[in-house]
């Protein structure tokens, strides 16, 4: 979600309408670049386990694995009849 902070705008030298003109576009063209701001940066955050988790797993010894596998068979839920 983009914010929106307020910071004081150039003043064109021009005076009377041209000014206010010139604010108004300068105010909607700031508005528009920060609230269509197309970097999502929870698109590039890691979801899930990565290269590292799977590796720290092939790294473990064949009895932890055995054992693991164990655990995991005894916690699915059996069928049901």
């Amino acid at each position: 979600m983009a914010t929106i902070i307020s910071a004081p705008l150039p003043r064109p030298t021009t005076k009377g309408e041209a000014t206010l003109f010139a604010e108004f576009r300068a105010f909607w063209r700031a508005f528009v670049a920060k609230a269509f701001n197309p970097y999502r940066p929870e698109l590039h955050y890691m979801r899930g386990p990565g290269p590292a988790c799977r590796a720290k797993q092939m790294a473990l010894s064949p009895a932890v694995r055995s054992m693991l596998s164990d655990i995991r068979s005894a916690k699915k839920p059996s069928p049901r009849v």
